[in-house]
């Protein structure tokens, strides 16, 4: 009996992997890494050294320097306005693009050419868009809210048309009875089934937002990310502690209170909450 075969008495499952196919994936996925490691230039010594450097930075950081809270508090609460504004710009644009982009209340052709405007404005990371805008506006909030704006509006975009195909076609069936528009059976019957999926969705990038917010504002897009930067360059170490800290506090807040209005918004339906939270996180990272 080969090495490969079953055990006597027991039988494969028609979709489980085999064994040598199972290894070759390994093995291929070991030469990719390895590959993309040289390629790349990486020096595999300098990724050894980084807890050390990690280590010795955060020792640096303690005791923060508490009389820094309020200048931390402040870029904090620009990163959250930031984060709200590029929020509410991807939500209000891209409601109309997912109405045409569900298949169940549009045409086929209508329906893929809103898919892949929706594909474009995602392929396009908020870190790109910003540097661009930076270079075009200056530095301040401004590029970085329409940054994050401009980027969530495909990802809400796709995660709504989702929410759109999945709804009950009862409604829909009624308003065309009665000789409704289509602006009207997707006030009336699109809108009062999809809308609660769809603001637990904008929640939640909202959260996303946040983080991506304190990023933006390393490279001059304001926010909690650009009073980091220059307490790093300077290297006033106990200064970058408490304002990590303020964004690690302020975040974990944000996520609570935003969880709590998700789990009430989407525990309407048939699904525990819980249950249906999963489910939404799972797509939006499909």
């Amino acid at each position: 009996m080969a090495a490969s075969d079953p055990p006597r008495g027991t039988t494969r499952r028609p979709d489980a992997p085999v064994p040598w196919a199972r290894r070759s994936l390994l093995l291929a996925l070991v030469v990719l890494f390895g590959w993309a490691v040289v390629s790349s230039g990486i020096p595999v010594e300098r990724i050894l050294r980084a807890p050390e450097g990690i280590w010795r930075i955060a020792r640096l950081m303690v005791p923060p320097d508490w009389a820094y809270i309020g200048r931390a508090l402040e870029g904090m609460v620009e990163s959250v306005h930031i984060a709200w504004f590029g929020t509410v710009i991807g939500a209000t644009l891209s409601l109309p693009l997912a109405l045409l982009a569900a298949k169940n209340v549009t045409g086929q052709a209508t329906s893929t050419a809103a898919r892949q405007v929706l594909n474009g404005f995602r392929a396009v990371p908020e870190l790109v868009l910003a540097v661009v805008f930076v270079a075009m506006i200056g530095l301040g909030a401004v590029p970085g809210a329409l940054a994050i704006g401009i980027h969530s509006i495909g990802t809400l975009g796709k995660l709504a048309s989702e929410a759109i195909e999945s709804i009950d076609r009862g409604p829909l069936e009624a308003a065309d009875a009665v000789g409704a528009s289509w602006l009207q059976k997707m006030r009336w019957g699109v809108l009062p089934q999809a809308l609660p999926e769809i603001v637990a969705f904008w929640l939640y990038r909202f959260e996303i937002n946040i983080r991506a917010s304190a990023i933006l504002g390393v490279i001059g897009a304001g926010g909690v990310g650009a009073v980091l930067s220059n307490t790093v360059s300077y290297r006033r170490w106990d200064k970058a502690g408490m304002t990590l800290i303020v964004v690690v506090v302020v975040t974990l807040l944000i996520d609570a209170i935003s969880g709590r209005i998700r789990r009430r918004i989407i525990s309407g339906g048939d699904k525990p909450a819980e249950v249906a939270e999963g489910d939404m996180i799972l797509q939006a990272g499909a």
